[in-house]
């Protein structure tokens, strides 16, 4: 059992020396390269519009609207015939059909 884990070990070892010979200076390399270029790029396209960093720049107002405006106490009441709370919340008869 251990004598799998030694060869194993040993061939992680060997897969290890070998990226880090070749692959890791190439990608380190490629990432050094590829930070220099983008510090040299010109700056970004400035957004449409007023800057919003400026303090003097004209702005729509913000309304206030309450959250909880519709609010309603619902504490418990006295009992009423399912019937009269079906005929409250039933739409009204129109006249005339």
């Amino acid at each position: 059992m251990f004598a799998q884990f030694e060869a194993k070990d040993a061939a992680v070892r060997s897969a290890a020396r070998r990226f880090h010979k070749g692959k890791f200076l190439g990608l380190a390399s490629a990432a050094l390269v590829a930070f220099a270029v983008a510090g040299c790029t010109a700056p970004a396209v400035p957004l449409a519009g007023a800057d919003p960093a400026d303090p003097t720049a004209n702005v729509s107002r913000v309304g206030y609207r309450s959250t909880v405006a519709p609010y309603i106490r619902l504490r418990p009441t006295v009992p009423t015939s399912w019937r009269e709370q079906n005929n409250r919340a039933a739409p009204s008869p129109q006249s005339g059909q």
